[in-house]
């Protein structure tokens, strides 16, 4: 029988020391240790699509997305287009107690944001097309006006799929085929955007405040100003 010198045994160690360090550094195999990241980073991919109607603040850059809602008194639709440096957004509105139309473009940019919490000031520019009817609302008046509109957005993630939403809204409608004619709203609010998933998000949002309007010099009123809506939204890109 041979005996085995000393040095082969240490040769033979040191081979099967490296057999199994090399053994541990090799990719995980599918359901290991080393898919986790693979899943982790696909949840993140999907968790960056929440929000298509009003959040997120602003979108990504060359990411766009359309909507539509429902709600009273207005019903609209939407598209938004997110730049490197902003949002653009344009979106038809039409409310059905006044029987008019607005059209606007409207541009977003993000002042803030602390990964939890994000916000991003609003101006729109567009105009109203106003039937006059008052079957729904005793006080409306009809005219062509140019609309005006800053606003606020605010989004605060408190899930990984669900985002609050701070809103503030102050259009202004100023006459255009009667120079006289006046309309402002101070809307303040808030509501839900929640993610479904397939780039699929739903909205439920409701504001309050006041609207000041005139039709003619020396008959102005202010009322109660209200909105509230269900929305659905899509991101295409």
């Amino acid at each position: 029988m041979t005996r085995s010198s000393p040095r082969s045994v240490l040769v033979s160690t040191l081979l099967l020391a490296s057999a199994a360090f090399a053994q541990q550094g090799a990719p995980g195999q599918p359901g290991e240790a080393g898919s986790v990241s693979v899943e982790q980073t696909a949840m993140e991919s999907a968790e960056d699509r929440l929000g298509a109607v009003i959040a997120p603040v602003t979108l990504p850059a060359g990411v766009t997305a359309v909507y539509g809602y429902a709600g009273a008194p207005e019903l609209g639709v939407g598209f938004r287009q997110g730049l490197s440096l902003l949002e653009l957004e344009a979106r038809a509105r039409f409310n059905w107690f006044q029987l008019s139309a607005a059209l606007e473009l409207v541009g977003r940019v993000k002042v803030m944001d602390n990964g939890t919490v994000s916000m991003a000031p609003t101006l729109g520019l567009g105009v109203v097309f106003n039937s006059g009817s008052t079957y729904m609302d005793d006080q409306n008046f009809s005219g062509v006006l140019l609309r005006l509109s800053p606003g606020l957005v605010v989004g605060w993630r408190v899930a990984e799929t669900v985002t609050l939403l701070g809103l503030v809204d102050v259009p202004v409608d100023v006459g255009l085929s009667k120079s006289e004619s006046r309309r402002a709203q101070v809307l303040g609010g808030g509501g839900v955007e929640v993610y479904l998933g397939n780039d699929v998000s739903i909205l439920l949002a409701g504001q309050l405040g006041l609207e000041t309007f005139r039709e003619r010099v020396g008959l102005s009123d202010t009322r109660l100003g209200w909105g509230v809506k269900a929305g659905l939204g899509a991101r295409l890109f």
